[in-house]
């Protein structure tokens, strides 16, 4: 069983206008400040279809790097992917962003990040594991939506 740990923010703008930050997958570095470096590795596309399924980002966090691959994208509404380059111990982790309209044209985002750990520990020392690494990843999730505000709105003002 999996951990999660979601964090939100109302946005000042319409769900179309978020999505064009967040649909511009390889640059996440140009508005989230924990970001120092992010690239499209490599372009997926689903079967027939010509959404970015499988799209990959090369993440730079400090001396840390990760890869990040779409495994949902919904315009407008919801964007996922798994996350690797994390210890193996942490197991399998993801994000899923979802966008919320409001009734006063701005926009709830959601950030939920998931950790399951079940394939790399014994359950009763893996939950504690993906506690941890949840609270950290909610103050990531913190950062990334206070840069997402800010490069939305600012673009509006």
């Amino acid at each position: 069983m999996a951990s999660q740990i979601s964090r939100y923010r109302t946005i000042a703008a319409g769900p179309q206008a978020i999505w064009e930050v967040l649909a511009d997958f390889g640059a996440l570095s140009g508005w989230a400040d924990n970001v120092d470096h992010s690239s499209v590795l490599e372009h997926g596309h689903s079967e027939g279809t010509a959404t970015p399924i499988g799209t990959a980002r090369r993440v730079q966090i400090g001396r840390n790097t990760l890869v990040e691959r779409i495994t949902a994208f919904t315009p407008s509404t919801e964007l996922a992917y798994d996350i690797t380059g994390l210890p193996a111990w942490v197991g399998q982790v993801s994000n899923r962003w979802k966008l919320t309209p409001t009734a006063t044209n701005g926009t709830v985002v959601t950030l939920t990040s998931t950790v399951d750990t079940s394939r790399r520990l014994p359950r009763h020392l893996g939950r504690g594991v993906e506690h941890v690494v949840c609270r950290v990843l909610a103050k990531q999730s913190d950062a990334m939506l206070a840069g997402l505000a800010d490069s939305v709105e600012s673009r509006r003002g």
